[in-house]
């Protein structure tokens, strides 16, 4: 593993989601007493832009939307997956989603977690941390 990655801090995270609203509040929320940097992305297709621009190892996490407007969070994690496997990705849905059931249905989508909204903030930071330390 890369130790420079390891050892950033703090973690950077790119956020994907089609509501303006929702990409303030959850910037401003894991960007408070500096836990996380936030990048926001209010489409798939700028973000993916934004991870062909940089290195694979520049976000340490993805945070992303499943219902979007031409590429949806599921459509993204698979370009994502396709050219930086190792990628940590994670879905946010105002949608309840059984894991267990969903890998079933889906089983080329190898999801780390989904976070149903609305989600307070202290759960984000926890669900958020639990994942990126956790080794895959």
């Amino acid at each position: 593993m890369n130790l420079s990655k390891t050892t950033k801090i703090p973690p950077r995270i790119m956020v994907v989601d089609d509501e303006r609203d929702i990409l303030s509040i959850v910037k401003r929320g894991l960007e408070s007493k500096n836990r996380f940097q936030v990048e926001t992305f209010i489409d798939a297709e700028s973000a993916l832009e934004s991870l062909k621009d940089n290195s694979d190892e520049y976000y340490d996490l993805v945070l992303t939307d499943i219902r979007m407007p031409k590429i949806n969070g599921f459509e993204l994690y698979r370009r994502i997956k396709e050219s930086n496997p190792n990628m940590k990705i994670v879905f946010i849905t105002a949608f309840e989603i059984n894991k267990d059931e969903f890998s079933k249905v889906i089983p080329s989508v190898d999801v780390i977690d989904f976070i149903s909204k609305p989600v307070s903030m202290s759960t984000l930071i926890t669900k958020l941390n639990s994942i990126l330390n956790h080794n895959n």
